[in-house]
Order: structure tokens, then sequence, then C-alpha cells
């Protein structure tokens, strides 16, 4: 199928008005982030992760999956262009652990009204909550976290989040043009590298306005504000139950048919 617009808006929940400004790009993003699950699960099934644009809207639209950075943010630009809105593909390289991993994650860069936002609804437990504005050195709290946007004379602009007094540095990233061809090269890697996390790993996330709700592996932890409950889940079919609870995700398969992890 392709984008169908009506689809999409009952999908996140936004109102038949997209109006293509500031604030109608800050409602599809917050729309689709607290709807759309990040979560990695085909994977794990062995099935592989088409990004055309029949296959996105099919499974996170159609199906009601989620998906992770180049599904997120690829639905998320196709609505952007199917309701008017300039964007444009960025690659990112992942700071979270301290390695330098390659340019394997996908963002968004839309313009309205000649300012530049970043948007990003595909970074798991960490994405942006809205849009900001491509403007260094300035703090922008959202829902209770703390981003902002700094030079970094090796890799461009570093995206930071202030996590317990420190800054933390989540991915770098450069205006390089993004072709078609460079997605496919990180999704390939992504999803079928030994090295990737999400080869190896299980992971889901749904942000909320006062917290998320994030899974990997075998821990779910819910957080409402500065609360945080902490869940060890066991191994087996009731594993699936967490998924559709939790993040509305239906495997339409058994416990069985996803690839075994080590619970501990």
């Amino acid at each position: 199928m392709s984008f169908d617009p009506a689809l999409y808006i009952h999908r996140v929940g936004l109102s038949n008005t997209i109006t293509i400004d500031e604030a109608g790009l800050e409602e599809i993003h917050r729309a689709q982030l607290y709807s759309i699950p990040f979560e990695n699960f085909d994977i794990h099934l062995g099935k592989p992760i088409n990004l055309d644009e029949k296959s996105l809207c099919k499974k996170l639209l159609q199906r009601n999956r989620g998906g992770y950075c180049f599904e997120l943010n690829g639905l998320l630009q196709i609505a952007l262009t199917h309701f008017g809105f300039q964007s444009r593909s960025l690659l990112a390289r992942v700071h979270v652990s301290g390695e330098i991993t390659g340019r394997n994650h996908q963002l968004l860069l839309v313009t309205v009204a000649g300012r530049d936002w970043i948007c990003d609804v595909g970074f798991g437990t960490n994405s942006l909550r809205a849009p900001i504005p491509f403007e260094l050195n300035q703090s922008r709290e959202q829902d209770g976290f703390i981003f902002r946007l700094r030079a970094d004379e090796t890799y461009g602009y570093m995206l930071q989040s202030k996590m317990g007094g420190t800054w933390q540095n989540l991915y770098s990233f450069d205006f390089s043009p993004v072709f078609p061809v460079d997605l496919e090269l990180g999704n390939y890697f992504t999803s079928t590298s030994p090295q990737s996390f999400f080869v190896s790993n299980r992971v889901a996330a749904l942000g909320k306005p006062d917290g998320r709700t994030a899974l990997i592996n075998f821990t779910l932890r819910e957080t409402d504000g500065p609360q945080e409950h902490v869940t060890d889940l066991e191994a087996g079919p009731s594993y699936l139950g967490v998924l559709q609870d939790y993040f509305g995700i239906d495997l339409d398969a058994s416990y069985g048919a996803l690839k075994p992890i080590d619970p501990h």
C-alpha cells in the first residue's frame, strides 16, 4: 500500500487539520512518537527490514507494528512530504556507548518558513520529544528531558542530553547529502551485522508525555516523571503478552519463532 493520510492520522491520533508551520510540525512529531513504538522484533523473527514506501506503510500503518530509525523516520518523512513540509534525511554516528559507530542512524532536517529543525522519532528511549531548532548551545526542555546541539570539530554537530546534571553525547551528524543507497547500507548493517546492537538484543520503547516505557531483552522499565518501575520478565509465551500490552506489538507468531537470546 502507498501512503494513506487518513490511516496515518488515525494511527497516530492527529486531527484532520494539519497546519504547515512550526506548531503543525511539533504536533505530527509528538503524535507519531507517542503512538508508534520503536522496536526491532522483525530482526529476531528472521524477517528483512524494507525501507520502500509500500513496505513501511504496510508494516507501521496497516499492521500496527513499530520499527527503528530507518523505518520510523522514514515514515515520518513520507508523512511530512505528503502534508507539505520540506525535509531531507541526515545520517548520524551514535555516541551513547562511548565508542564511535558508523553513520547508521537516520534523522531528519525540516525547514519551515526558512528555519531549520531537527526531527527524530527513531532514537528509542532517548528520542527527541519534539523538533528542536537548529540553534547551537541552546538548552531545550521537552517533557522533563533536556537537549542541546553543539558544534564538534571532528564530527560536525553533536546532540546531547542532560542526564543527572551531566551532558551526555547522543549522536553526531553533518549536512552531507544522503541518498537512498546510504540509507540502505546503514539499514543492512543495522539489521544483519553481528556487530549491530539490534541483532543481538531485543528492544522496544514508547514515549509518553510524562515518561516512557522501554524494554531491553527481558528488562522492562516504566518511567513516570521521576518514578521508575523495573520488571524482570520471564522467557516464554507471556513475553508476547507484554509486547502487546505495553507497546501494542502483535507479532502474529509463537514465542518459539523468536531467535533465542540469553535472558541473563
